[in-house]
């Protein structure tokens, strides 16, 4: 784009001054000349630079900007030390004429303004540090360092901040710098010579961008936010500072590191230093008590700088006055540090691309970020006419009429009147668009009448580890009242509350859920509901409270979107992350939200327990399918690629069938094909036999080994050839000719519901072959009606029914319908999997009647919603009178009864039922029909 693009002019405030310009730019005419004459006319500062780089600004008028911008920049790479405070200096006035022609005449966006400005910046910075670099190393004194170390910085480095950093400054602009060096690249002996010289640099760098000379300044420099400023040095170790931000690091240096980047001397150890600092900046869990952090900011600011009162314009300070520039970047700044731990795509330094990116994620709504953003650019626009009149360092509004004419000319509007009303309507439209955002409602409800009992229970929670704080206790003192009063609410109060008690004393910190629950209040309705009902579910919580951010991050009550999907997000996840230990707990972050997404469904009875059942065993498959490569890829690099075919990760018993509870283990078995000679070929080579038994013992490590981040799930591998006593991996060939020859009919009935869940594509194709092949040739096995008569006569005495309300144990309940159902796919010869589909072979083939399989799913489908259901509420029901009145209910809706005699009558009555039929099946009757059902569901 050229100057010839002109869509605005500024009106000359100052005709005289106008007239002048024009006819000191003759060869300029039409928009041209009354750019020139506007720009002058309204700002002296301009007026004076356009005299004194005449001749350069007429040629790059002519120009694309662009170039000229480019142009200058590079002109300064090889100025020499004693030339170099002029030459910066000179090039300061000729871009910031340019950006104010091209800004004033619209031919750049406010982007495009700004980015200039901070291309000068930069390149102003890196030369300077490495000029200065070079002269400390040609003087011998920065030890250890040569010539070619200068355009690094020899291990020093500049972080831009704020508005430099985000590439955002304004026209008169201070830069925030902080100045670091890397101490690893010097011996200790070394260590204080360099850090000296290092010093020395700092100062000089300072100087050389801001002393005022005749040939005026380029940028004034702050190096206050760095750590401490007031006893540290004005250039720090990396290892002093990540020390201070581990340590005392506060919420507005977190906000301040969200547009930090490195802009001159040794920029990979700047990158290295923020991706240090990363956790410190972006936390892990979404951070609502960063709002809290925000707003007293804001109010210290404005008490400090007197700005609270009224909105008046006159002298109104447009960054960090009511409906300033400060509040829409805090607004962005506030949001981004909430979520931006768990969104990486949140966290653009740049104002405008933040809002962009929270509105397209769901975290504010889209016309809120259309508007601040408009008033954003307009405000940031007048700050720059503003600064533009005598280059001063402002962003006060005019305090007389002639003032508001003079600005209002500047944005080429005649009426100044006019300009008053819009300027005024937008300042009053951002502040109501982010006040209700920081201001937390300091009203406090009044508490609700207690018990006596209740009063002594919560008289004990100030001594909780979650409210030891005086900041936790001041945030839970305002939703205090609103939990008790839906607590109060609940079907039986004193239960629910007794709950609550156990979900708060298991917290070991407050803060942050407490700030949770008071931006989201229906977090509160939700433990609540969950206390009323589920106390396995709120135990859970008070261990894992930090996946309540899976509830308010988008998405939570959707639909569930299959394996596949499942799969590719933690795959993704995991692959963006570079340390193996990171890795497995990013994955156990992950899956336990999608793990309490599942329970909070099936709770609020947006699923059935068949639909959980079957989401469960779909989060397990994903997390095995993404979690194994990363495990085959951390112990290839020890001991190389996976010799032969590769492995397979078999899901067997629930996980085989697709379907699990909420506290469910998962069976696996893996298999391997490669020759026992095999030998892989990394820096550790093994042979194949020892390769997959280590990588299987790293596999289940990753699931089952408790890392701060808790374990994934519990594994089970006893289905396995020969049990405990096995290998526990199995070669192909040696899994083939143990199921031929020597393995019994209970492990022929295992093999009905295995099915890949992880691993080699094509081995697991192989496998399924090999199974159905196996299913065929045992189904008509001449003992399998006895051998499964024998086992069942086992299990109903090592695991008779506990009780009444025992859904699993006992004749005619989970496992023996399991059990029969197997034998049924078995002696079908089927590959079918879950119990409904083996049923249904199981009649096809003649091994039962219809009605036989009708009965038995009515009592499988009650036992089965008993066992989902209770899991999910309590680790144990021997008794549903103790799950109190929101569980009973619950559980009741979920059975379709109407009271719990009614439940149990029908569940006795079913499941004698089922164990009638089930022993009359085992009772051998005549060869089975020669007939499979390849098609039957899976």
């Amino acid at each position: 784009m050229t100057f010839g693009s002109l869509t605005r002019v500024p009106l000359p405030y100052d005709a005289e001054s106008g007239t002048e310009a024009r006819a000191s730019f003759a060869e300029l005419t039409g928009k041209m000349a009354d750019l020139v004459a506007g720009a002058a006319g309204c700002s002296p500062y301009l007026r004076t630079l356009m005299s004194r780089e005449r001749d350069w600004i007429a040629a790059a008028l002519s120009r694309d900007p662009a170039t000229s911008l480019a142009d200058e920049l590079a002109a300064l790479d090889e100025t020499a030390l004693p030339d170099l405070s002029a030459r910066l200096r000179q090039a300061k006035r000729r871009i910031g004429l340019l950006a104010a022609l091209a800004d004033l005449g619209g031919v750049w966006s406010l982007d495009q303004v700004t980015g200039a400005l901070s291309d000068l910046a930069d390149r102003a910075t890196h030369v300077a540090l490495t000029t200065l670099v070079g002269d400390e190393i040609r003087r011998g004194k920065l030890p250890g360092a040569t010539a070619e170390d200068a355009a690094t910085g020899a291990g020093m480095v500049v972080l831009a901040m704020g508005k430099m950093g985000a590439r955002e400054l304004n026209y008169s602009s201070d830069i925030d710098l902080i100045c670091l060096f890397d101490e690893q690249r010097f011996s200790t002996d070394d260590y204080h010579e360099a850090r000296a010289s290092f010093l020395r640099i700092t100062r000089k760098l300072c100087g050389l961008l801001s002393d005022y000379t005749d040939e005026g300044y380029v940028f004034r420099t702050d190096l206050r936010l760095r750590p401490d400023p007031s006893v540290t040095p004005v250039c720090l170790s990396m290892e002093a500072a990540e020390r201070y931000y581990e340590s005392l690091g506060r919420t507005w240096e977190r906000a301040a590191y969200i547009k930090a980047r490195p802009c001159a001397g040794d920029l990979d150890a700047g990158a290295r230093f923020l991706e240090t600092l990363r956790p410190f900046v972006w936390r892990k869990h979404l951070d609502f008590a960063a709002i809290q952090d925000a707003h007293d900011m804001r109010l210290k600011i404005k008490a400090h700088k007197g700005l609270g009162g009224a909105l008046a314009l006159e002298g109104h300070d447009l960054k960090l006055g009511q409906g300033g520039i400060r509040e829409i970047e805090f607004f962005t700044q506030t949001r981004q540090l909430i979520a931006g731990g768990r969104d990486p795509d949140l966290r653009s330094p740049r104002t405008v691309e933040g809002l962009a990116a929270l509105a397209a994620k769901g975290w504010i709504p889209q016309d809120v970020a259309e508007k601040l953003t408009a008033h954003y650019i307009e405000h940031r626009e007048i700050e720059h006419r503003l600064q533009m009149v005598q280059d001063a360092q402002t962003q006060k509004l005019p305090t007389s009429p002639e003032g508001f004419d003079r600005i209002a000319r500047f944005v080429g509007e005649g009426d100044t009147n006019a300009f008053r009303t819009r300027l005024e309507g937008r300042l009053k439209h951002v502040a109501e668009l982010t006040e209700g955002f920081f201001a937390p409602d300091t009203a406090t409800e009044a508490e609700p009448d207690l018990s006596e009992a209740a009063q002594d229970l919560i008289a004990g929670w100030p001594s909780y580890a979650a409210l030891r704080s005086g900041r936790a206790q001041e945030i839970f003192k305002r939703v205090r009242p609103l939990i008790l009063t839906k607590l109060q609410d609940a079907g039986d109060p004193d239960a629910a509350l007794v709950q609550f008690d156990r979900f708060l004393s298991g917290l070991p910190a407050g803060v942050q859920l407490f700030s949770l629950f008071e931006a989201n209040p229906q977090l509160i309705d939700l433990i609540v509901d969950i206390c009323a009902t589920a106390p396995r579910l709120a135990a859970y919580l008070s261990r894992n409270a930090a996946v309540f951010d899976a509830v308010i991050g988008g998405g939570f009550f959707a639909q569930w979107p299959g394996t596949a999907a499942l799969h590719k997000e933690l795959a993704d996840r995991l692959a963006q992350i570079d340390d193996y230990e990171r890795q497995l707990d990013a994955a156990r972050i992950w899956a336990r939200e999608w793990h309490f997404r599942v329970g909070v469904h099936h709770l609020r009875g947006l699923i059935d327990a068949f639909e959980a059942g079957a989401e469960y065993a779909s989060l397990a498959e994903a997390v095995l399918t993404a979690l194994w490569p990363v495990v085959v890829a951390e112990f290839s690099a020890k001991h190389g690629d996976p010799p032969g075919q590769g492995a397979v990760v078999l899901g067997m018993g629930s996980l085989g069938a697709g379907r699990l509870n909420a506290v469910s283990d998962l069976d696996l078995i893996v298999i391997y094909d490669a020759d026992a000679a095999d030998m892989s070929e990394g820096r550790r080579p093994l042979d194949a036999r020892s390769y997959f038994a280590r990588l299987t013992k790293a596999f289940l490590t990753a699931l089952s080994a408790p890392t701060a981040e808790g374990r994934l799930y519990e594994v089970d591998m006893r289905l396995r050839p020969s049990g405990r006593q096995g290998p526990v991996a199995t070669s192909l060939s040696a899994f083939e000719n143990y199921q031929r020859i020597e393995a019994w009919t209970w492990e022929h009935l295992a093999l009905t519901r295995a099915r890949r869940v992880a691993g080699s594509v094509a081995l697991g194709e192989k496998i399924e072959a090999l199974r159905r092949q196996l299913l065929a040739e045992k189904s008509t096995g001449p003992s399998i009606y006895k051998d499964v008569s024998d086992m069942r006569a086992r299990l109903a005495e090592a695991k008779p029914a506990h009780g009444l309300w025992d859904a699993k144990s006992g004749p005619g309940r989970l496992m023996d319908i399991e059990l029969i159902a197997q034998f049924c796919a078995l002696r079908a010869g089927n590959p079918a999997r879950r119990v409904e589909a083996q049923l249904r072979a199981g009649v096809k083939a003649g091994v039962m009647d219809a009605h036989s399989e009708a009965q038995i799913l009515q009592a499988y489908r009650l036992c089965w919603t008993m066992q989902a259901t209770g899991r999910l509420l309590a680790d144990k029901i021997s008794d549903i009178d103790q799950l109190g009145p929101g569980g009973q209910k619950f559980i009741l809706a979920s059975a379709g009864a109407k009271t719990t005699d009614a439940l149990a009558t029908r569940l006795q009555e079913r499941c004698h039922v089922a164990q009638a039929l089930i022993a009359s099946t085992l009772v051998e009757s005549g060869p089975v029909k020669d007939m499979t059902d390849h098609d039957a569901r899976q």
